[in-house]
C-alpha cells in the first residue's frame, strides 16, 4: 500500500480532532516555545519569532512531503489548537514507526494527548498497516507515561543514555504497542474524517 501524501483529518474521543498544521497555528507554536521542556525535545523554536514560527509549520509540511511522517495538530472540542502528535516513519520496510506528542500548558489535564495518541495509533495500525509502534518518555515524566499507558502502550524497558536533550544524553523509557493488541478494525475505521 502506498503511503498517503498528506495528513488526514481524524476524529478522536472526547470531541478532540486532529488535522494538518496551518500557518494560522503560529500562536500554538509561540505558546509551546515558552514551555520549559517542549523546545528541548522538539524542533519548536526557542526563542520564538514569527519567522521561526512559520518555518516550524513549514517543516511539518515537509515531513509529510518527504515521507518522514505525519504531524497532526491536536484541536480541542472548542476548536482551539492545543498540541501536536506525530507519527514518524523511520523504518523503510514499515514494520515499525514511532510517535511523539506534546500539549501546550493551556490544553493540559483534559485528556487531549491520550485521545490524540489513541486516534493516531488506530490510524497507523488499521489505516497504514504498521504492525509495531514505539514511543520514548523520560523516566521522570509520569504524565506522559500515563498517556502512553491509557492509549494501550506497554512499557518495554529503560534505554540508558538513549536521547540527546539539551546537550545531555538522557535515559528514556521505551513503550510499544503491537497491532495485535488493538481490537480488529471495522470495514471503515471510526474517526476518519478524510481518508488518505
Amino acid at each position: 500500500m502506498d503511503l498517503p501524501d498528506r495528513v488526514p483529518e481524524l476524529n478522536a474521543r472526547a470531541g478532540i480532532t486532529l488535522r494538518p498544521w496551518r500557518l494560522s497555528d503560529q500562536p500554538l507554536v509561540r505558546q509551546a516555545s515558552q514551555d520549559a521542556y517542549i523546545p528541548a525535545i522538539t524542533t519548536v523554536p526557542r526563542p520564538y519569532t514569527e519567522a521561526e514560527g512559520a518555518a516550524f509549520v513549514r517543516r511539518q509540511w515537509e515531513r509529510t512531503a518527504t515521507g518522514g511522517g505525519y504531524p497532526f495538530v491536536i484541536v480541542d472540542p472548542g476548536g482551539r489548537p492545543v498540541g501536536n502528535v506525530g507519527l514518524w516513519l523511520k523504518d523503510p520496510r514499515r514494520e515499525r514507526a514511532s510517535l511523539g506528542y506534546w500539549v501546550a500548558a493551556s490544553g493540559r489535564g483534559q485528556g487531549a494527548a491520550a485521545a490524540a495518541l489513541a486516534a493516531v495509533t488506530d490510524w497507523a495500525v488499521h489505516g497504514l498497516g504498521i504492525p509495531r509502534l514505539e514511543l520514548y518518555v523520560e523516566p521522570w515524566n509520569t504524565a506522559s507515561m500515563r498517556t502512553a499507558e491509557r492509549s494501550g502502550f506497554h512499557r518495554q524497558g529503560l534505554l540508558h543514555r538513549w536521547s540527546l536533550i539539551d546537550g545531555e544524553h538522557r535515559d528514556m523509557v521505551m513503550y510499544a504497542l503491537h497491532g495485535s493488541d488493538l481490537p480488529q478494525a471495522p470495514e471503515e475505521p471510526p474517526g476518519t474524517l478524510d481518508r488518505p
